[in-house]
């Protein structure tokens, strides 16, 4: 599997969300900013997705912060609450990698994940499934409020 060039991955994300912003840096790293409606009962929010040197990261910048289930202090299946990055895929298993398209793999689970999210909220119940570590950020947030 070979890395996909920046510009291809600039292209199809300019393609598939004209009006998004993307910002790139050589082949090495690109931001992304970009609007999704993830259903069509779905609210909208925008999201940032930032690659640098074989890594990517996805946020929601908008709304910020996102509301909580009734009752709960801290973004379910998240990297940090505060700053809203999403858990997206489980790196050890190796579901996504710097071959594959952001548009089919990352920009898609981003929306199911907020699909799961307003459920969540609606519900109080996570049903997005996944494995996820504890994130040293949410503990020390979580442990400094009791």
């Amino acid at each position: 599997m070979s890395k996909l060039p920046l510009i291809h991955q600039a292209g199809a994300l300019k393609s598939y969300f004209p009006g998004s912003e993307i910002h790139r840096r050589g082949n090495h790293e690109l931001t992304w900013v970009g609007s999704v409606t993830p259903s069509p009962l779905s609210a909208t929010y925008t999201l940032k997705l930032h690659y640098k040197d074989f890594s990517a990261k996805v946020y929601v910048i908008a709304p910020k912060p996102l509301q909580f289930a009734k009752g709960e202090k801290l973004l379910p299946h998240v990297y940090s609450t505060p700053e809203q990055q999403l858990c997206l895929y489980y790196p050890d298993y190796n579901e996504w990698d710097t071959s594959m398209y952001y548009v089919k793999t990352l920009i898609p689970w981003a929306c199911e994940w907020l699909v799961h999210y307003e459920c969540w909220v609606a519900t109080g119940t996570w049903h997005g499934g996944g494995k996820h570590p504890e994130v040293e950020n949410d503990k020390k947030e979580n442990s400094s409020e009791y």
